[in-house]
Order: structure tokens, then C-alpha cells, then sequence
């Protein structure tokens, strides 16, 4: 170190990061070569938070960004850079500040086995003070991994009575069971996490308002979830307030932001709420996770649609849609494809809206957002045999392809969930079941296999009778049993469909003693109450049976029950209808076959007459006639004979 930096670091403190600054620029302005006086403003700078002079620094000067590869690492990470900050901390020799940065920066990058193997490293050797951090930091990879769906909701268990001691742990937890679908329990988990935060005796006031919005937008969002808007509306208008004046980070505050936006009654005017969605600006070092990102491109084209900005949303979308990037499962290119559908049509449910957005399907067939749309289209406007043939018809086109990623597609568990639900709701059992057994033929080969669909495949062939379903069933659960050894509804799959085989007697009676007991399951069903109850039946069956009932009427029994006369509409009534004469009895009856009906007469039956006929025999005795005569039938001839007088309209 040289004398001039020696002597101007003594009349500083550690905290003093100005002045270490400051003496390490007038050290370079005497030797501009000085590495020690390089790494020591590079320091500063990252103390300083000013990430953006510091990161230019070292891109500026490599033999510093070299020798400080954690100072480097960290500046990236507070820079957004997570995927590089996970490669620069990988030079740090494998040193625990780098293994934490490397957790850090792998989490918010999404690279969940990157996260998981920092953790592992890191909780191998414990270190003093560093358990709790560890802990919040497991809790938080959990739910990563629930979310990006790295691992199965059993893999994960429910929080322990350690989580509930603070905050950042109770919130975490909450995370996993939103993640799991656990919304009431996610509830439960933030009020004991915001109760603790209110109580916490090592907060500021200040500190404590900045980490109570996270806590507080999170619930917004669940209460919404469960129903409870007014309760969820209380809430918003609570963290609107508290923002106000509140040092909360630019990520959260936009995500509070719109939860708040969402849950408010009080903004009925969709132009106000467009403004107020885009009031707040976020800086480019801020990345939301990729599942925030979704909801809140959502929200914003939500809010668009509102406003009637149409032609910006039909513009966008042909800007960012390429034929080479369909079809996509991502969830910007879903929402982008899905509301330039909701522009085309103009926000409206009906048929001339469907072939408003026809045309753009034939444009791009492949456009997995523009089959969805169409097919919801044609469920609302109640034509599902046409949404099922729009859907098979997109299956058949991808079935055609030859890449491997439209095949992916073909059988994405969320699409084959959607045919199977319009199959279900037309009651189309065989082309349910060949569904899933087709889709989980092809997921079978994959090492990475969607183990939701097989599961629902599995359960869907173990009630059919044919042998080759029941070894399909079995297959598929063999495969679950590798990836989830320990789900509870793999292990029940797998002893049902492996019951009947002698093979394995001894594996599927350990692995049955896992699962509940049938006594356990039946032991709070009362059978007398329900022998006494009968038969359920659903509330449009009960109202069928009631208007039944009410329309038989005993004989005999006068019905009192209403004093006013039934009122027709005029309409169905007769333009010569006098209500003060009785109606005909035989009203209901052939014209024929009334009792007051008289045949009119023929006029000019003189016409009817044959001519030159002979002898009419009257007799009603076939076998009195003469042999020789035959029987005859006379027809009339159109227009008369010739020379007749020409009657009244003939020509």
C-alpha cells in the first residue's frame, strides 16, 4: 500500500466508506497503477450501494474484477445480472461468501439445482449465527421449487413449530402453501407472520412498515383467492397508506401496487385504474420472478382492455409474435396471442366475434394462446362440440409435426387436462380414457414426465376392465413410484394396480401398511345417518321433483291455493276470442268429427258425371257380377274435354 493511502486511511473509520473513497481516488491520481488503491474504491463503491459506478469499474479494470471475485459477484447480483453473478462467484474458490452469493443469485435466477447444490455445500459445515439464515433460505428454495415444479407438494413437508418463531420464516412457509394450493393455511401462516412482525422488539417503526407491505400484498392476494374481497379491500386501502412515505424496494412496491389495484371497490373508472397501474416506473436492475411476471403482464393488459386500447394490443402482438416461436407454452407469448384474441373481438362473447378472430388462426395455426381463446369462445357461446373439433383439429396438426418441442406440446398436461375436460363435459368416456392412455404412452419414454397426467392417467385405466388398460395402469405407476417413492396417491396407484399380481405380494403389502387404514378413513361416517337420509340427489333434481308434485292434484280436492285467475297472453288468444262465451268443448277435436259439422255441397255436379259410361252396378257383391266385366276406375281429365264450355279461371 502506498504512504499517501496508508496515511489518509488512518483519519478514517470502517463505516467512514466516503472517506476510503475519496483517499483511494487521490492515490490514484499520484500513481494510477496502484492495485491496492483500485481494489480499495472498488470496495467503496459496493458499500456504498452504487453499483452501477462500481460494476463499470471493474468491467473497466479486470485485474481488479480478478482479484475481489466476490466483491464482483455481489455487485452483479444487486445489479440483476443473476445468471453472471452465479458465474463470477464460481472463481471465488469456493469460499463461503461466495457460496452464499452463489445461493442468493441462483434463487433469483430460477436455477433451482444450482440453489439447491450452494445449500448443500453451505449447510454441511456450520457456522455460528448462520443456522436461522439457512433456514429462511431452505424455505424459500422449497417453494421455488413447488412453483417451478422441480419437486413433488409431498416432498415438501407441512411448517414445523420452529417456523412460526419469526416472520421471514412464517412467511416463507406461507409461500410453500400457496405454492401447494394450501390457501387457508397460507392465511393462517401471514397473519402469524405479520402479528410477529408488529411485535418484533428489534425493529424500527420504519423498518417494520417497509417489511410489513410484502407480508400484507401477499395476503391481499389470498384473500382474493378465497373469496373474501371485503375483507381483502380492508386490506388494500391498510398497505396503501402504509406506502406512502415507506423506503419499500421498486419490486415490491409495483407488485403492491397492483394487488392493491385489484382488490380496491373504490376504482370504478378503467381509465383511472390504467393510470394508476402505470404510475410507478421500475429501474432496469429490478427482475421480478417469472410466475410475478406473468400475473402482472396480465394485470396490465387487463387494464388496456378496459380502456379500449385494442389496436395497441393487436399491434403488440404481431410485433412479438413470430412464426418461428409457435407454437410456445410460455406465459408472455400465451397472453400476448390470448389478449390480441380479446382486441380482435372487441371484448365481446358471440359468434360474430369467433370469426372476428378466425381469420388470424388460419394465419398462424400453430398459436397455442389463439386455440385457447377460440375454444373458451365457443364453451361461452354454447357450442362445445365445436370447441372440442377445434382442439383435436390443433392436436392433429402437431401430431403431424416433426420436431420433438411440438410434441411437448401435444401432450402439455395442460392442454390434454383441457380435452379431457371437454370430453367430460359431454360425457365421452372411451375418448377420455384413449386421451390419457395416448398421453401417457408418450410421456412414459421421457426421463422428465409430467407425473400429475400420468397419475390422472393411471387412476382413469385402473377402472376399466381390459387387461391391457390394467398393465398400462401398471406401467404408468411403476414409473411414478421411481420419481415419487414417497406420494401418498403414487403408492395407493401402485398397490391397486399391482394387487392382483403375484409377483410382487411382498412390496405391495409393505407399501400398502403406509396408507391409512380403511377403518381410519371410514371412522367417522355414520351409517345410520346416511341409511336414514337416502339417496342424494343434486338441487336441480329436488327442484324437478317439487314441480312435479305440485302439479298433481289429489281428485276431488279444489285447488284454493291462488284467488287470481291465470293471466294468457294475448298473443296466444284467438283475434275473435270473447271470454264472456263458453268455449266450444270440442274445440280439441277434427273439423270431421264434431257433432255441428255438415259437409258442403258440390257444385256442378253435373260435371262429376261420367260420360258414355255404362251400366253402374250397385251391388256391393263382387262375385254377382259377370265375368266378363271388369272393373273400372274413371279419371278426370286435366282441363276438360274439347269444345266444353270454358269454366270461370280457365283459360
Amino acid at each position: 500500500m502506498s504512504k499517501t493511502l496508508a496515511s489518509l486511511l488512518k483519519k478514517s473509520t470502517l463505516d467512514d466508506h466516503d472517506s476510503f473513497l475519496q483517499a483511494a481516488d487521490d492515490a490514484l491520481k499520484a500513481s494510477s497503477n496502484d492495485t491496492q488503491a483500485q481494489q480499495v474504491k472498488a470496495v467503496a463503491l459496493v458499500k456504498l450501494e452504487r453499483y452501477s459506478d462500481a460494476l463499470k469499474y471493474f468491467d473497466e479494470n479486470k485485474g481488479v474484477q480478478e482479484s475481489l471475485p466476490e466483491a464482483y459477484s455481489y455487485c452483479l447480483y444487486r445489479s440483476g445480472k443473476f445468471e453472471q453473478a452465479v458465474e463470477a462467484a464460481s472463481a471465488a474458490q469456493k469460499s463461503r461468501g461466495a457460496q452464499h452469493i452463489t445461493l442468493q443469485a441462483a434463487y433469483r435466477a430460477e436455477d433451482w439445482d444450482a440453489a439447491v447444490q450452494a445449500y448443500n455445500t453451505l449447510s454441511s459445515s456450520t457456522v455460528a449465527k448462520e443456522d436461522f439464515d439457512l433456514r429462511v433460505n431452505k424455505l424459500a428454495i422449497d417453494a421455488e421449487g413447488l412453483w417451478l415444479e422441480k419437486i413433488s407438494k409431498s416432498a415438501v413437508p407441512r411448517a414445523k413449530t420452529d417456523d412460526l418463531a419469526a416472520f421471514e420464516t412464517a412467511y416463507n412457509a406461507a409461500c410453500i402453501s400457496v405454492s401447494k394450493g394450501q390457501l387457508g393455511e397460507a392465511d393462517v401462516l401471514l397473519k402469524r407472520a405479520v402479528s410477529l412482525c408488529e411485535h418484533h422488539e428489534e425493529l424500527s417503526d420504519e423498518d417494520k412498515a417497509v417489511e410489513l407491505v410484502p407480508l400484507k400484498a401477499q395476503r391481499i392476494f389470498i384473500l382474493q383467492r378465497i373469496g373474501k374481497a371485503e375483507e381483502a379491500a380492508t386490506l388494500a386501502k391498510e398497505v396503501e397508506a402504509s406506502m406512502k412515505g415507506a423506503a419499500v424496494d421498486a419490486r415490491t412496491r409495483k407488485i403492491a401496487e397492483s394487488n392493491v389495484l385489484t382488490a380496491s371497490t373504490d376504482i370504478t373508472n378503467p381509465f383511472m385504474a390504467h393510470k394508476m397501474f402505470n404510475s410507478s416506473s421500475i429501474p432496469k436492475e429490478e427482475r421480478f420472478f417469472a410466475n410475478q411476471s406473468a400475473v402482472l403482464s396480465s394485470n396490465e393488459r387487463t387494464v388496456q382492455m378496459q380502456s379500449f386500447k385494442y389496436d395497441g394490443l393487436i399491434n403488440a402482438a404481431r410485433r412479438n409474435l413470430k412464426g418461428d416461436a409457435l407454437p410456445s407454452t410460455s406465459s408472455d407469448i400465451l397472453l400476448t396471442s390470448m389478449f390480441e384474441a380479446a382486441a380482435l373481438a372487441r371484448g365481446e362473447v358471440s359468434k360474430a366475434a369467433i370469426n372476428k378472430v378466425l381469420p388470424e388462426l388460419e394465419k398462424r395455426p400453430n398459436d397455442v394462446g389463439l386455440v385457447m381463446t377460440i375454444v373458451q369462445l365457443y364453451i361461452l357461446t354454447g357450442n362445445a362440440t365445436a370447441a372440442v373439433d377445434a382442439l383435436h383439429a390443433f392436436f392433429v396438426r402437431l401430431e403431424k409435426s416433426t420436431s420433438e418441442k411440438d410434441k411437448d406440446i401435444r401432450y402439455s398436461p395442460g392442454l390434454v387436462g383441457l380435452m379431457i375436460s371437454l370430453y367430460r363435459s359431454q360425457n365421452r368416456r372411451s375418448q377420455l380414457k384413449q386421451e390419457l392412455a395416448k398421453s401417457a404412452t408418450y410421456w412414459r419414454t421421457k426421463s422428465k414426465a409430467p407425473s400429475s397426467l400420468l397419475r390422472a392417467a393411471g387412476i382413469a385405466l385402473l377402472e376399466s376392465s381390459n387387461l391391457e388398460d390394467a398393465q398400462t395402469a401398471s406401467d404408468i405407476f411403476d414409473k411414478l413410484y421411481e420419481q415419487e417413492p414417497d406420494d401418498h396417491a403414487t403408492i395407493a396407484g401402485y398397490v391397486a394396480s399391482h394387487a392382483s399380481s403375484s409377483d410382487s405380494n411382498s412390496t405391495v403389502q409393505s407399501l400398502a401398511e403406509k396408507l391409512k387404514p380403511i377403518s381410519d378413513l371410514t371412522s367417522t361416517i355414520d351409517v345410520d345417518a346416511l341409511e336414514s337420509t337416502g339417496i342424494p340427489q343434486s338441487a336441480n333434481a329436488l327442484a324437478i321433483a317439487q314441480a312435479g308434485t305440485s302439479r298433481k292434484r289429489k281428485a276431488g280436492v279444489p285447488d284454493d291455493t291462488s284467488s287470481k285467475p291465470k293471466r294468457i297472453r294475448k298473443s296466444r288468444l284467438p283475434k275473435d276470442f270473447d271470454p264472456n262465451k263458453k268455449p266450444d268443448p270440442e274445440r280439441w277435436l277434427p273439423l270431421r268429427d264434431r257433432s255441428t259439422y255438415k259437409p258442403k255441397k258440390k257444385k256442378g255436379r253435373k260435371d262429376d258425371r261420367t260420360q258414355g259410361g255404362g251400366n253402374v252396378n250397385e251391388s256391393l257383391d263382387i262375385s254377382s257380377r259377370a265375368e266378363g266385366v271388369r272393373s273400372e276406375v274413371v279419371t278426370g281429365k286435366e282441363g276438360g274435354g274439347k269444345g266444353k264450355k270454358k269454366g270461370k279461371g280457365k283459360k
